[in-house]
């Protein structure tokens, strides 16, 4: 396991995703409310970045072909994706964000 520290939490823009790059890892990550959820920046759908997807609450839609992902759970919740992305727990820690990638992860498998 490794911890990625994605910065300060004030840089995250509210209600839309930043995409994080670690190695051959990208990650999405969202803060929403009170909250920072990561998930892989791969739609399971097709080749598009969920980062750059519209978030609706808990929710984020593929710019692509706008199927929706729940953030907390990486469970596709519309088609045409039928599969869920990898989910990454997130911790904020004296106002920086960690996220907890495990060793040999990585979000194109």
């Amino acid at each position: 396991m490794r911890e990625l520290n994605a910065g300060p939490l004030t840089d995250l823009p509210a209600e839309s995703g930043v995409r994080i790059v670690d190695g051959d890892t990208a990650v999405a990550l969202f803060r929403v409310g009170d909250g920072v959820h990561a998930i892989a920046d791969r739609c399971s759908h097709a080749e598009a970045s969920l980062s750059e997807g519209e978030v609706f609450g808990d929710e984020v839609e593929c710019p692509r072909h706008g199927a929706e992902f729940d953030l907390t759970t990486g469970k596709a919740l519309t088609l045409p994706a039928t599969k869920p992305v990898a989910v990454y727990a997130t911790d904020v820690r004296d106002g920086n964000v960690f996220i907890e990638i495990s060793d040999g992860e990585s979000s194109d498998e």
